[in-house]
């Protein structure tokens, strides 16, 4: 089977939409299909692109038996909202050539678009329609809503124009999945038939990630040996509310000395979070970690934070969820109680109201006086990784979906036209 894979981010960025594209179209090549993939240089999430890959020309590399055609970029040094529409323009324009040259010359059976970037998506669907593949979009968070209702953008007129342009491309797709049951709601909402929705899960490796100790070379560095420390890794952008964890720790620095906070990564936000701490003595940064120390910082915290603005819920699932319910550890989430991540995190930690403060901070005192209801939820969240978060079984979920629905569209090819399906169902 051959599969073009067209998406803005891949290898060697670490993280967020990166490392499952990449992780993605390696466990195909592994399986035996042809695997290439349309993509942008690196750049996040510094929203920097390193100087090895600083060109405006095309550039092919092969990583780990995928073909890959990196097309050049506008990366905004500050990801304002216009600058981020110019930034997915630019990628939607450069990627338009690859595209159509792959599909022309290579045939894929499979166009397997992901969004972000969807902008790059509508001319995915086009020629996917024309050379006989099958159409894929796979929906990581939805980039319309966030970026009106986190404020990127406003202009109501504009953000009209950009719902009815996202309804007709995800409409114009054999098949379109998500990754949580309100996500698949959303899709159902925005004019997608269901008999085309999917829910295809993020993952993690539950082997590589497990509990493990927490006595990490993370502790003695920072000399955190005799500290409760609650971690936080990932992106540092606007839509996380990183701030509520630093007014939490300002409230918690002097009646609760045994805790720390850490936060670990890059991002547009991360300045501004270094400055509103800079007083403080119970947050310490780090940045983003590479593949063969991360498990140990994730065994690090003894608690693990996923803050989340309210305008955010629903709009995306945090995707480092898995690792960190891998680990062991109990999670606090900000979060409504009627949302996907309340819901994922059930039995696996507790969840306080997006904004509130004190919430928060109380929530990490009755974690940190309570070692049973942290060893309780961490069992539980070691029991939702194995059950949700599985690498192998989700990967291979997909592929046998991929291999039928090719099958199913090459059966429906040779059938007399009056007897061809409308559409393909995915069960």
């Amino acid at each position: 089977m051959r599969i073009l894979l067209v998406g803005i981010n891949y290898a060697p960025d670490l993280i967020g939409v990166a490392k499952y594209n990449t992780e993605l179209c390696e466990s195909l090549a592994a399986a035996g299909h042809e695997v290439r993939v349309v993509t942008a240089p690196p750049y996040y999430p510094e929203w920097n692109i390193p100087q090895a890959h600083r060109s405006w020309f095309y550039r092919s590399e092969t990583i780990n038996n995928v073909s890959v055609e990196r097309a050049p970029i506008y990366v905004p040094q500050n990801p304002t909202g216009t600058r981020r529409l110019v930034h997915h323009v630019s990628f939607a324009l450069t990627s338009a050539w690859p595209i159509i040259s792959e599909s022309l010359r290579w045939r894929p059976d499979v166009i397997f678009s992901v969004a972000p970037s969807l902008m790059s998506a509508a001319l995915a669907a086009w020629i996917a329609r024309r050379t006989g593949a099958f159409s894929w979009l796979h929906v990581q968070d939805f980039e319309v809503d966030a970026a009106f209702d986190l404020g990127i953008l406003s202009n109501r007129r504009l953000r009209n124009r950009m719902v009815a342009i996202e309804s007709a491309i995800l409409r114009s797709f054999d098949c379109v999945s998500t990754i949580s049951p309100q996500m698949l709601d959303r899709l159902a909402h925005k004019g997608v038939a269901p008999e085309r929705i999917r829910e295809f899960r993020n993952w993690t490796d539950i082997d590589q990630i497990s509990p493990g100790e927490g006595s990490t070379s993370f502790r003695k560095e920072l000399h955190l040996e005799d500290h409760f420390v609650g971690l936080y890794s990932g992106t540092m952008s606007n839509k996380q509310g990183l701030d509520l964890i630093i007014q939490a720790a300002r409230q918690l620095e002097l009646s609760d000395p045994t805790v720390r906070f850490v936060l670990s990564g890059e991002g547009p936000h991360k300045a501004t979070l270094q400055d509103m701490a800079a007083d403080l003595t119970n947050v310490q940064f780090l940045g983003l970690q590479p593949d063969d120390r991360f498990t140990d910082l994730l065994r690090t915290a003894d608690f693990h934070l996923i803050p989340q603005k309210a305008e955010a819920a629903d709009l995306v699932l945090p995707s480092k969820l898995g690792g960190i319910f891998a680990t062991g550890r109990p999670v606090i989430a900000m979060s409504r109680p009627d949302t996907g991540l309340a819901n994922e995190v059930a039995g696996a930690g507790l969840v306080v109201a997006p904004g509130d403060t004190a919430a928060l901070a109380d929530a990490v005192r009755l974690l940190a006086s309570d070692h049973g209801l942290c060893c309780s939820l961490g069992k539980g969240a070691r029991s939702i990784a194995l059950a949700r978060w599985d690498k192998t079984t989700i990967l291979a979920s997909l592929e046998q979906t991929l291999v039928r629905s090719v099958e199913l569209r090459k059966t429906a090819a040779h059938l007399p036209l009056s007897s061809q399906p409308r559409a393909i169902r995915i069960e």
